[in-house]
């Protein structure tokens, strides 16, 4: 037998846990390997036709090595609907890819301890302790706010959020996205070749951002500051072995030369991802014969997201006795909710929203935490303008069927009576004009994405062994997504808008992309999983460092609070 691959630190993910841990540790000496389930993406590599978007999901049992893994739990009890959706990514750079760019530091006041409706969220950190951590953070991903000028002030979504605000006396600001405009000393503009101090990750070049709204389905340009720009590209300046398309499966305590570690068991899907003639996810070999390849660490950090963490410690519990049996707890989707603003009016006509153009996500409207006379706590919230990619503007204009169906016979009626007239008139653009219509119903409407502090009651399990299982309903969050809602529908008629639900909210779910919790912080193995350092209780050399340490919601974006978590943790291992 072969000896195994040693190295100081393996690091499962490679998202704002991985990615920052990876790069920081390689900084300070440790031979370290990143192991992401994803292959890597390129600029101009995300699909946008129908064939490639139709495989582009994450199942490898089912032969699908994409970007998006979604996943649906329900209630245990077949005849309710209640429970959730949730997407996350699967690709090098983890979440960085599908994000919508927005750093925003967690409110001091929301690390709370007990909250005046009881929902106990005990945070071992607060707001002081981690900004330094942040600063470090912001220092690599480079948040900065939507330019003043033109063309940036085409961005109509923004202006009008700002000011259905200030009408309604919520605070409302410009949100720092991670998103490059311009090079350093010049003027912001589209479509200018990005200077990088350090070579890329994939040795792309890089356009300033282009406003094409795509940041949700990939950045084809590069203009998104996405963790295979920043700190991956440092990890592998440092000798990181990053190995995209390894889908770690177990690990366990293991001695390697009298020296105690972990073996850790992966998968890998490359030959499946790369080979063109398997380009088709239904003939494409799937995951469920893949031979396992085995390597030792002193230490493992898990940063496979709030789901796949969780997941890897549940289904290895047997392997890391005396694991917290508050494992899986905690769980809440950081008060994610999906709504739309539609049929924007002035008094004389429609009010562009254009959703397309500009970055998914420009502006923040900020309400906090209140009291009600009943002395009930009100938990704050954030809503945020949503986007989407310039061709779901066909997608919304061809589903008004009734006007479409109007449209076609007006253009077929013209057409015909030029025919039998005998017309001599043969310029028919205007007829072709008429057949799109006004394109009221997309430049009038656009995703508004509301998120925060939802209560973390939320359990996760294992379902026959193997099948993720996520407990968690509306129910006891009900107060604040009514809240939420509410806002949402004062903001749309301050528009001039209407406001209307994500249709599975009359299910009683919703679909959040911040999954939260499972593995969260605490004092000790009663109150939590790992401590505030990200060291999982009673097994030395084991971390977890992505978003299921969260015990309870980030409120806003919990990317930034990941990364500065993980900076935070990469710290403490060094000095250990």
């Amino acid at each position: 037998m072969s000896p195994l691959e040693r190295f100081d630190t393996v690091v499962v993910g490679s998202g704002f846990g991985g990615s920052v841990v990876a790069a920081r540790l390689t900084e300070g000496g440790h031979e370290v390997c990143v192991l992401e389930r994803g292959r890597a993406y390129p600029p101009g590599s995300f699909p946008r036709a129908p064939e490639g978007m139709r495989d582009n999901f994450w199942d490898p049992s089912e032969g699908l090595y994409g970007l998006f893994n979604v996943w649906s739990f329900r209630s245990r009890n077949p005849l309710k609907f209640k429970g959730l959706e949730a997407v996350v990514a699967s690709g090098l750079g983890g979440g960085s890819l599908i994000y919508a760019n927005v750093l925003i530091r967690k409110d001091e006041r929301w690390f709370v301890q007990e909250d005046r409706d009881g929902a106990y969220e005990h945070w071992p950190v607060t707001r002081s302790m981690l900004d330094p951590y942040y600063d470090r953070a912001e220092r690599v991903l480079l948040p900065t706010e939507l330019p003043r000028g033109a063309p940036y002030d085409g961005v109509r979504k923004a202006a009008e959020m700002r000011t259905a605000a200030r009408r309604l006396g919520l605070t409302a600001g410009r949100a720092p996205i991670a998103v490059t405009f311009g090079n350093p000393g010049a003027d912001p503009a589209p479509g200018l070749c990005i200077e990088e101090s350090l070579p890329n990750y994939h040795g792309r070049g890089r356009l300033t951002c282009l406003l094409c709204g795509e940041c949700d389905i990939g950045c084809n340009y590069g203009s998104k500051n996405t963790l295979d720009f920043n700190y991956l590209p440092i990890a592998a300046r440092g000798g990181a072995s990053i190995r995209p398309s390894c889908e770690v499966r177990a690990l366990r305590p293991a001695t390697n030369g009298g020296e105690q570690g972990y073996e850790v068991d992966y998968v890998e899907h490359a030959e499946a991802v790369d080979d063109p003639s398997t380009a088709s996810g239904s003939d494409r070999p799937t995951s469920r014969d893949l031979p396992p390849r085995t390597l030792w660490s002193k230490r493992v950090v898990l940063a496979a997201g709030t789901l796949g963490s969780t997941y890897l410690l549940l289904a290895n519990r047997e392997s890391l006795p005396g694991l917290s049996s508050r494992l899986g707890s905690r769980f809440c989707g950081n008060g994610d909710l999906l709504g739309f603003f539609t049929r924007a009016w002035r008094g004389y006509g429609p009010r562009p929203l254009r959703s397309h153009y500009g970055p998914v996500i420009t502006t923040y409207v900020h309400g906090e935490d209140e009291l009600d006379g009943n002395g009930a706590q009100g938990r704050g919230f954030y809503i945020e303008d949503g986007g989407a990619p310039e061709f779901t503007q066909w997608l919304v204009e061809s589903a008004q069927s009734k006007s479409t169906i109007r449209r076609v016979a007006r253009f077929a009626w013209h057409l015909a009576r030029r025919r039998i007239t005998g017309s001599p008139e043969s310029d028919v653009s205007a007829l072709f004009r008429g057949l799109i219509g006004t394109a009221t119903a997309s430049s009038t409407s656009m995703p508004v994405l509301g998120m925060g502090r939802d209560v973390p009651d939320g359990q996760m399990t294992l379902r026959d062994g193997r099948y993720l299982h996520v407990d968690w309903s509306i129910k006891t969050s009900r107060a604040y997504f009514d809240r939420l809602r509410g806002t949402m529908r004062q903001l749309a008629g301050g528009m001039g808008a209407s406001f209307v639900d994500n249709p599975i909210w009359y299910l009683r779910r919703v679909v959040t992309v911040h999954p939260l919790g499972g593995c969260p912080m605490g004092r000790d193995p009663q109150e939590g999983v790992v401590d505030a350092q990200g060291r999982v209780f009673g097994h030395p050399g084991l971390y977890v460092a992505d978003g299921a340490v969260m015990p309870g919601p980030v409120g806003p974006n919990p990317s930034l609070t990941i990364a500065a978590l993980a900076e935070r943790t990469a710290e403490r291992i060094l000095e250990e």
